[in-house]
């Protein structure tokens, strides 16, 4: 018998290890991280848009996002979570539209955002998503911009983000995502004032993963991160060959061979 990915979704946020996220932007680079070994691969919204010819901050047209996720999931056999920033509307009811189709793709969770935006919108757009979903189980990781916008700072911010959290949680959250948080202290305080699995951004200032998962830190995102190395080495090399006609970056060690990317394909 088959686990459906968001039952296999759900219980990697309880293991004994933490969930580690790559974030991927299309279905070569989601077939890439299965094959490096993950157990689950989330997109970034930002380098997903990118890939698609778009800025990030919800500008992604709807079609466009969905025909990218069918592709990704046509390759996966492990369980796939979409960022869909803020559902790309104010208005609860589409957002909620969205992520039923989205289901009905088969994904086994989502990200939404509160942003810039009053918290209470957020809450509406989660309530509106489990009342569509009904019984279709996704996880629905709630983001909360306090420390990435810088929205208060100390105790206030430890304050604002567990309010936050508690609130999403009752509109339907199951997990709290809060990017820019780097100091484990915090860390610790949030998890320990929130039932619902923390999710941090991996970022160069952040503590060694072994002790933020020991102080309560369930899950990993790399964010744009993946898109952000490989272009940026793509972009080196091309430069390299278009300025100074030297082509030896197109051929690095690192580079994968023709057979070995097809045949991820086959």
């Amino acid at each position: 018998m088959t686990v459906p990915s968001h039952t296999q979704f759900f219980a990697l946020h309880t293991q004994q290890s933490p969930l580690l996220l790559p974030n991927a932007w299309d279905a070569a680079s989601a077939a890439l991280f299965q094959r490096a070994g993950a157990r689950a691969v989330a997109t970034s919204s930002a380098a997903l848009a990118w890939s698609l010819g778009y800025a990030d901050g919800s500008t992604l047209p709807r079609h466009e996002l969905l025909a990218a996720i069918a592709r990704i999931q046509r390759v996966l056999a492990v369980p796939l979570s979409v960022d869909l920033e803020d559902g790309y509307s104010d208005c609860a009811r589409d957002v909620a539209d969205l992520v039923v189709d989205l289901a009905h793709l088969g994904v086994a969770g989502i990200n939404l955002e509160d942003g810039a935006q009053p918290p209470h919108l957020l809450v509406e757009k989660l309530a509106a998503c489990r009342r569509a979903l009904g019984e279709n189980a996704l996880f629905i990781n709630a983001r909360t911009d306090v420390y990435l916008r810088g929205l208060a700072s100390g105790e206030e911010a430890l304050d604002l983000t567990v309010k936050r959290a508690q609130a999403y949680q009752v509109a339907g959250a199951d997990g709290l995502f809060v990017p820019g948080l780097s100091r484990i202290e915090d860390a610790a305080f949030i998890a320990a004032h929130t039932a619902m699995p923390l999710n941090l951004m991996l970022l160069p200032e952040l503590p060694c993963i072994a002790a933020l998962f020991a102080a309560g830190v369930r899950r990993f995102s790399a964010g744009p991160a993946n898109f952000l190395l490989a272009y940026g080495h793509t972009l080196t090399a091309t430069a390299a060959l278009l300025e100074a006609q030297h082509a030896q970056g197109l051929f690095a060690d690192s580079a994968l061979g023709y057979a070995e990317v097809n045949a991820l394909f086959s």
